[in-house]
């Protein structure tokens, strides 16, 4: 009882619930066994008469029995109640707060755990670990534990009545669990092939589906499918290797047990014949005999369950270890302007960012150009702490910001991604995730300086309309100005675009650069961008290559340096006359 708090992961108020749930199976296992002891008694009265020599029989005494039995019956009836509310009804409450933590656990950890850990396996740990979790929670653990203390209580209260038909009822007990347990090690050998099995399925399935656009343009259904349905016809080949191995060695521990009602009726039968044992004491031993052994198979057989949970069990406490990014929770600088000193960054122990050292002044624009790969996304995001550097330091206002909370530096951060991301909802909710209790008359103002206000309003219910799954019913450049609106709602002091106008075609991309200028003032803004036209203006260029800080200075004095800026920017713009011939 005492590990079941860390097994399950259960919080306080959990596990206390936990073993409110045990103790109220304990109580529905006891009642069931008063309609035994009212059997036994009426035998016990209806064999009075032949035992004593033809006394009357004692119906008064039945009709007080079939009373008790009655009683008992409605006494289960409210019992059980109490233990399915106990078990079921709080083991989903608290299924449903386990879900919320990991969620808010998984939104706490750096973007370097997702490097290593795919989105299916994520969405395993979330739905398919937790409705685990949730399944053991109201149908086994409570069960197992209580189950076992009935039995104890019984075989103890046996052993008062009579210690030698006791013995002889559980001689067989040891065995049939040496079984089971003894094949613990094999069950979870397969147990974790089976899981494994299921992730590689989950992995498939959203790859096909992610992919479904690529499938049918070339082609590929027959190839595609192949691996699908290499992985599903493996998972089920499985989950039947670890259904049958487990079911065999619950199936022998059964049957071992079964010999201890043998047991019961040799012994009774030899002590009985010597004189040693009663009638009466025989039959009550042959009934609850049959009885005890429903609660003895029941926690053989979820035993095996209960080590397979123990794998689900296992990857989520992996998970919630994981550590979270945390810092200050208080962030009030005097500046923001951004200072970046000798810093360096990996991912998969390959530099990525290497030893570089930038100021970014407030108030002005800084643009990250290069070539691709070259590091221009990874150090916007470094800046944001979506990572935290290998080496080095980055100051926001002087302050460290290893030192604070993610959450509260990101308060002060309006990012525009290169990769939007929009939910299925309305425009209007999409554009207020920028800051959340905002009016419509502030989000109207925040579409109408993205330059997006036109296009909503002609949507089938304007800001209203629900645009599907990733905004899947707009083009590109409609989901990029309405990334940008939010960023202006957002009213931070500082401003983060990648790539921001990547998707538009040159007359919104002329709009929405008027919308990024008005961002300037009292701001620190950093644009990230391969259309090196678009930032000649900036305040200030850093030219990153092979993750190293190459250049740096305004439009006009990296041009007149020809270096690679001058190459980029040359390159570009012979580009642009090329064209599509016969």
């Amino acid at each position: 009882m005492l590990n079941m708090k860390k097994l399950l992961g259960l919080s306080e108020e959990g596990y206390r619930d936990f073993k409110k749930a045990v103790a109220a199976v304990v109580a529905s296992n006891l009642t069931l066994f008063l309609p035994f002891v009212v059997i036994i008694e009426s035998v016990k009265t209806l064999l009075q008469p032949l035992m004593t020599g033809g006394a009357a029989l004692d119906t008064g005494r039945l009709w007080l029995l079939l009373g008790v039995g009655g009683g008992a019956a409605v006494l289960y009836f409210f019992v059980y109640r109490h233990e399915y509310r106990k078990t079921y009804t709080t083991a989903y409450s608290e299924s449903e707060k386990i879900r919320i933590e990991v969620a808010e656990h998984i939104r706490q950890l750096p973007l370097s755990f997702f490097n290593k850990k795919d989105l299916t396996e994520l969405t395993t740990n979330i739905m398919a670990d937790c409705t685990t979790i949730e399944h053991v929670m109201s149908h086994v653990a409570p069960g197992l534990a209580g189950h076992t203390i009935t039995d104890v209580l019984v075989c103890a209260l046996l052993a008062v009545y009579d210690w030698r038909m006791a013995l002889a009822l559980f001689a067989a007990l040891p065995v049939a669990f040496a079984l089971v347990l003894g094949s613990k090690k094999v069950q979870a050998t397969l147990g974790e092939r089976h899981i494994n099995a299921k992730l590689a399925v989950a992995d498939q399935v959203q790859e096909y589906l992610e992919g479904i656009k690529v499938v049918k343009a070339f082609g590929l259904a027959g190839e595609k499918s192949a691996a699908l349905e290499g992985a599903l016809r493996k998972m089920k080949n499985e989950a039947m290797r670890f259904e049958g191995l487990t079911g065999v060695f619950i199936a022998l521990a059964t049957m071992v047990l079964q010999v201890g009602l043998g047991l019961i009726v040799l012994t009774g039968t030899l002590l009985l014949t010597g004189g040693g044992l009663d009638v009466i004491t025989f039959l009550t031993f042959i009934l609850i005999g049959a009885k005890i052994y429903s609660p003895i198979i029941i926690i053989l057989t979820l035993l095996p369950e209960f080590f397979y949970f123990l794998i689900s069990t296992k990857r989520m406490q992996d998970l919630r270890r994981e550590p979270v990014m945390d810092g200050a929770e208080e962030f009030s600088p005097a500046s923001f302007d951004i200072t970046l000193e000798r810093v360096s960054f990996a991912y998969h122990d390959e530099d990525v960012i290497k030893d570089v050292s930038l100021v970014i002044p407030q108030g002005s624009v800084t643009a990250f150009v290069g070539p691709s790969g070259s590091g221009k996304s990874t150090l916007a995001r470094l800046i944001a702490r979506f990572w935290d550097p290998r080496e080095g330091t980055i100051r926001m206002g002087g302050v460290n910001i290893r030192d604070l909370n993610p959450e509260t530096l990101l308060r002060h951060i309006s990012v525009v991604f290169q990769d939007v991301v929009l939910f299925n909802d309305t425009v209007m909710n999409n554009i207020r995730i920028g800051r959340e209790g905002a009016s419509d008359s502030d989000v109207f103002a925040a579409a109408g300086a993205a330059r997006c206000d036109g296009f909503i309003r002609a949507l089938p219910q304007g800001y209203n309309t629900v645009i599907g799954e990733n905004g899947s019913t707009l083009s590109g450049g409609e989901r990029q100005r309405v990334s940008i609106a939010r960023a202006l709602l957002k009213d931070a002091p500082i401003v983060l675009l990648d790539e921001a106008t990547a998707s538009l075609d040159p007359e919104n991309e002329t709009e929405i650069q008027g919308a990024i200028s008005a961002l300037v003032k009292n701001r620190t803004v950093i644009v990230i961008a391969h259309r090196l036209r678009t930032v000649l203006t900036a305040a200030k260029i850093a030219v990153l290559d092979k993750g190293r800080l190459v250049e740096e200075g305004s439009g006009a004095t990296l041009l007149a340096r020809n270096g690679l800026f001058a190459r980029l920017y040359r390159i570009q713009q012979e580009s642009l006359g090329w064209g599509v011939s016969r």
